[in-house]
């Protein structure tokens, strides 16, 4: 039995924007604790859950039993000190936010924890020891990877969850100050159109899709790219990218696909769940949720190299 893959939304940085005559040195100081939290996850998180995927792609639930036709092993993730060192440093920062830190602190033990037991089983297929010990490491290791994986995926859940309550609340002042201050420019424009994004993929990511829910915030998703579009047009010299807007209208359309998908009841064909079933194809399926994440991941991507400022 293989294990859904659990499908990951990049985070976004949080401009520091001091020029926003609101922002306070505990703003600042807010938005580098945030941003330390979302370098973490941005860095490791797709990475561990790649791993547990990849792994669970050849094991069974209950274990490997060393008669797989194919064994995979599974992968390794980047070095975690880095992201210790961060989030202790933020965790000292001003103004305290218990809550945060504690959900920080808990995901560094997670993600720590499980990287030398990813680097264990790793030497242990990549050397294929389990032909010489007839898998017995192989099924020893099983129920502490599973361990591992779970304690990371609800430390992972938790930090994001709290990351996007203050993100949102944040987001939201941030863009009521620039239209009180500057008036509907690019900044404006640019953050409200992440704001609205985000809002899609909570709605359309729940476990039972309200369709006119999803109507809703699909309608004033696009309004956003419209004036964002229409102020382009209007203003040649503005800071918004092409590459931004162009991600900001592929999240538009593939979002669409799949209110159309949800709305209209459409199955998904035997070619699409078998790509659906591969994890690394899924996204390759029109309507699906991998699809929207992989365009929703684009548009972050897009934000976080230079669509904020």
């Amino acid at each position: 039995m293989r294990l859904p893959l659990m499908l990951l939304a990049a985070l976004t940085l949080v401009a520091e924007a001091p020029h926003v005559a609101a922002q306070t040195t505990d703003d600042a100081a807010l938005t580098k604790k945030i941003n330390a939290y979302v370098g973490c996850i941005n860095r490791l998180s797709a990475r561990a859950f790649d791993s547990r995927q990849r792994y669970f792609s050849w094991a069974q639930k209950s274990g490997p039993t060393g008669k797989e036709r194919i064994i995979y092993g599974l992968y390794t993730i980047y070095d975690t000190k880095d992201c210790a060192k961060s989030v202790e440093a933020a965790n000292a920062l001003e103004p305290r936010e218990t809550d945060i830190e504690a959900a920080a602190s808990t995901y560094v033990a997670a993600v720590t924890a499980l990287e030398p037991l990813l680097k264990e089983a790793d030497d242990y297929y990549t050397q294929q020891d389990y032909k010489d010990d007839k898998m017995a490491k192989g099924r020893a290791l099983h129920p502490r990877l599973v361990a591992a994986w779970d304690a990371f995926g609800a430390a992972d859940s938790a930090l994001r969850a709290r990351i996007d309550q203050i993100q949102e609340k944040r987001a939201i002042a941030r863009i009521a100050e620039i239209e009180r201050t500057e008036g509907k420019n690019a900044r404006y424009h640019i953050e409200e159109l992440m704001l609205r994004a985000k809002q899609v993929m909570r709605v359309q990511g729940g476990a039972k899709p309200d369709v006119a829910a999803i109507a809703g915030v699909l309608g004033d998703y696009e309004a956003i790219v419209k004036a964002t579009e229409a102020f382009v047009a209007a203003n040649p010299d503005n800071k918004i990218g092409s590459s931004f807007l162009s991600s900001a209208k592929t999240f538009l359309t593939t979002s669409k696909q799949l209110m159309r998908r949800i709305r209209d009841k459409v199955p998904y064909s035997q070619g699409d769940k078998m790509m659906l079933a591969t994890g690394s194809g899924a996204w390759m399926v029109e309507g699906s949720p991998a699809r929207q994440l992989r365009d929703y991941n684009s548009l972050v991507d897009a934000y976080n190299r230079g669509g904020r400022f």
